[in-house]
């Protein structure tokens, strides 16, 4: 759903995006820079493939969320030393004297293939490969590794909340629970792009445009002597905006007063929009709550809910029949509680124009520069992905698009409306049995026999 055609009582405040300052190049582990000194040193410098994929799904997840791309991107176009880092890099005692002057002329000249941000995806697909000179390919592997497995982390749980409550608002709380600043700040973006209405964070409204979102915390209600004084001053002073905390005492005499509160309001053509529970068995106070409601004559104010929920809440509640119209997830979203981390990987698969393969026990990779080949069915569900060389003439729909080149983006970036409308769509692609929340299954991916061929062909040569 996009901003122009939401209605509910929670309006977002106006955007103005922005773009993001670039990250410290030096935000990046040591052995990138002491393999980037011996490849100087060595003349390794012909062009390298690397790919970045999850090697297995998450317990209790059938399908994964691509997300992180246009900061990767910003990130390739703007990385640069500068002097300071050069200085630290001079100083520090560990590198060639020599060392920092070739960094002070470092830049990514390369390309990028990459899904669209907001493709759901499956074990073993790049979702992105970088074709460099082999000491810049090598050297953005730290980086890229954090913006996309992050951004893919969130995106996915977020993608299943969405499937969990279809038509119900649905908000990021998750900022003050975030690993960090920039963690909740692009948590805000991957929930968004993957399906819900918009976020608490107010730089995630300036920076990305995404909508914004808010009401009053219990310390507002305790800070005055009662509790509709509080609801009264809230809400003149957010006459358009009015969506009451009612659960700092008690949930249902609050609730009458609402009522009490919206007749006085009436009269100077306040409305009451909502009202936000954030405690207690939801289910069973928004029961109570909106019949006083009803009784009251408010049958058009929403019941909002918040509290450490995730999917499974979400799915629990409406199952339930509870009478929530939307919900702020915070902790379980921006941490993506019950599956923290992805087994994800940046590794070589090309370079010097031969193909390379990893054959570490239980971390072996597919050789070569791939093309993920998607099949549909008739109900426009996906029936199956093919994991194949690049140029492997196959039938299916293929996932990989260049985005970059000689270091710069091919085209303009689109618009985080049009990757929400494109994530969107791919949730309505996902197979049934791929949907569930617990235990479901995942969508095949078959290797070609071209892959498996050139896999061997390495084996033979190498090791």
């Amino acid at each position: 759903m996009s901003r122009s055609h939401h209605t509910d009582p929670f309006t977002p405040l106006a955007p103005t995006p922005r773009q993001s300052a670039p990250a410290p190049a030096l935000l990046t582990d040591l052995y990138q820079l002491t393999m980037l000194q011996s490849y100087y040193e060595h003349g390794m410098e012909q062009p390298a493939a690397f790919e970045f994929f999850v090697r297995k799904l998450p317990p209790n997840r059938g399908f994964l969320m691509a997300a992180g791309l246009e900061q990767v991107l910003e990130y390739l176009e703007n990385l640069a030393f500068t002097p300071g880092e050069l200085e630290w890099v001079r100083g520090c005692g560990m590198f060639a004297s020599d060392f920092a002057d070739r960094l002070e002329r470092f830049r990514f000249t390369g390309s990028v293939h990459a899904l669209p941000e907001g493709t759901v995806c499956f074990p073993d697909e790049p979702l992105l490969r970088i074709t460099a000179p082999l000491p810049e390919a090598q050297f953005v592997e730290t980086r890229l590794l954090n913006l996309l497995h992050f951004q893919t982390l969130v995106a996915s749980k977020a993608a299943r909340m969405v499937l969990a409550a279809p038509g119900r608002l649905l908000v990021d709380f998750g900022l003050r629970r975030a690993h960090g600043a920039e963690a909740g700040l692009l948590a805000a973006r991957a929930g968004y792009l993957a399906g819900l209405h918009g976020s608490a964070t107010v730089e995630a409204g300036r920076q990305f445009g995404i909508p914004v979102f808010g009401t009053m915390a219990h310390s507002y209600v305790q800070a005055h002597d009662d509790e509709e004084t509080a609801f009264e001053h809230f809400a003149r002073s957010h006459p358009g905006r009015v969506v009451l905390l009612i659960d700092t005492y008690d949930t249902e005499a609050a609730a009458r007063k609402v009522v009490r509160l919206a007749q006085r309001l009436s009269a100077d053509g306040i409305a009451i929009a909502g009202v936000r529970l954030d405690s207690g068995d939801l289910a069973a106070h928004a029961t109570r709550v909106r019949r006083i409601l009803n009784d009251g004559g408010l049958s058009g104010t929403t019941i909002f809910a918040s509290g450490g929920l995730d999917e499974w809440s979400l799915e629990k509640l409406l199952a339930s029949g509870a009478p929530i119209s939307g919900f702020g997830i915070g902790t379980q979203l921006d941490t993506s509680g019950d599956a923290p981390s992805l087994d994800c990987a940046y590794k070589l698969q090309e370079y010097a124009g031969a193909p390379r393969r990893k054959r570490s026990e239980g971390k072996v990779t597919w050789p070569g520069r791939k093309q993920v080949l998607r099949e549909y069915g008739a109900d426009g569900r996906i029936l199956r992905d093919t994991l194949t060389l690049e140029d492997d003439p196959l039938p299916g729909t293929p996932l990989l698009g260049r985005v970059m080149d000689a270091g710069k983006r091919i085209g303009p970036a689109p618009e985080l409306e049009a990757i929400r409308e494109h994530a969107a769509r791919e949730l309505a692609t996902l197979p049934a049995a791929v949907r569930p929340l617990t235990l479901p299954g995942t969508v095949p991916v078959q290797v070609a026999p071209a892959l498996t061929r050139l896999a061997a062909e390495v084996d033979h040569h190498t090791g």
